[in-house]
């Protein structure tokens, strides 16, 4: 008789072995659509654009994919840098403000059309607080692209300027076209810009059948839908303090397809005489705002309002400011004040959600 031997160790065979990968995977995919079949995964594309960064994230199913998104965004985006940066030569904006003839029909872009007909509605909303000609008073002022400057220009230089500054002296034809009814008039649109850029991805992203999503550039966001757990999207406001780090949130704001832009004065400005000068420019007096406001955040239906009107409330100061959010329909801000002893005050509209924790 055979007697077995005490060493013997059992085996798989590679059929044995391949089966029970198979049903291991089987099982994780039983466990995945036992859980829910609605099982989420979030997706993140980032790349820079309009000299800064972006970043958008896909809620999918588990085993959905984003393929061929990251392109299309990237083409999008690359098409308004095209048309509105101050900061490319041949841009449509660059071109427009190096044209000199008056009176004659500049032809422009839809994306550029877009922008300029809610940089009117903006002006006239916030009787000219906002205005796309005021660029150069910025650079006089040195917050501008030319060069820091850590003092005040001369009042000579400030009252000159203002005769170049005035949104009304360019002329919209809705068919695609500007006029220039003053030579010397130049546009930069870069409040608005990322926040029309937030939009058009938002856009993309939405074609390409998904509405669960978040889509922000440069700090300016559209939140589609929810996260994959099914909560609202949270987005946090740095706290408005000139050595805040900017992962220092001061309030944080639950978003639904709703668009959120901040702008605040406490990371550029220089003081001479014991007194402040921001980067923010009154367009009807050349100088910056002295209102005490030190951020502007708005939510509203789409992020080129909210962007543009961030600013234009920056201008405004909390009484006006608040008094036009409170007039427009889908628009909530959240308007920060500092106080003569360095402490912070909120003035802030109906319907906002604050929450006090990280986002």
């Amino acid at each position: 008789m055979r007697k077995h031997n005490d060493h013997y160790q059992p085996f798989l065979s590679r059929h044995s072995l391949n089966a029970i990968v198979f049903f291991s995977r089987f099982l994780i995919v039983v466990c995945l659509f036992a859980a829910g079949c609605d099982t989420k995964r979030e997706h993140t594309l980032s790349g820079r654009t309009m000299g800064t960064t972006y970043t958008v994230k896909v809620v999918t199913g588990y085993f959905g994919s984003v393929s061929g998104l990251p392109e299309k965004i990237d083409r999008r985006l690359e098409q308004i840098n095209r048309s509105m940066s101050p900061y490319l030569k041949d841009s449509e904006i660059s071109r427009f403000n190096r044209f000199q003839e008056v009176g004659v029909e500049f032809p422009i872009s839809k994306d550029f059309l877009c922008v300029m007909q809610q940089a009117a509605r903006l002006h006239a909303l916030s009787e000219g607080a906002w205005d796309g000609t005021v660029n150069p008073l910025v650079d006089l002022w040195g917050f501008g692209r030319t060069g820091r400057a850590d003092r005040r220009p001369p009042p000579e230089k400030i009252a000159a300027l203002l005769g170049d500054i005035g949104f009304p002296k360019i002329e919209i034809r809705d068919a695609g076209a500007l006029i220039k009814h003053y030579a010397a008039v130049s546009l930069d649109l870069s409040s608005i810009a990322k926040g029309y850029g937030v939009d058009q991805v938002a856009d993309e992203v939405r074609e390409a059948g998904f509405s669960d999503f978040l889509v922000e550039i440069g700090g300016e966001v559209y939140a589609a839908g929810a996260r994959p757990d099914g909560r609202p999207w949270r987005v946090g406001i740095n706290r408005p303090k000139t050595d805040a780090r900017f992962d220092d949130v001061y309030k944080v704001i639950a978003l639904k397809d709703q668009a959120f832009a901040t702008s605040g004065d406490y990371r550029s400005f220089f003081v001479e005489d014991g007194v402040r000068y921001s980067h923010i420019i009154d367009p009807r007096t050349g100088y910056p705002v002295r209102a005490g406001v030190v951020s502007v955040s708005i939510m509203a239906d789409n992020c080129t309002l909210a962007d543009g009107l961030a600013t234009a409330v920056m201008v405004m100061g909390v009484e006006k400011g608040l008094a036009l959010i409170n007039r427009l329909d889908h628009v909530e801000g959240l308007i920060v004040t500092e106080l003569a002893d360095g402490s912070l005050k909120d003035h802030f509209s109906e319907g906002i959600h604050l929450q006090t924790s990280s986002p």
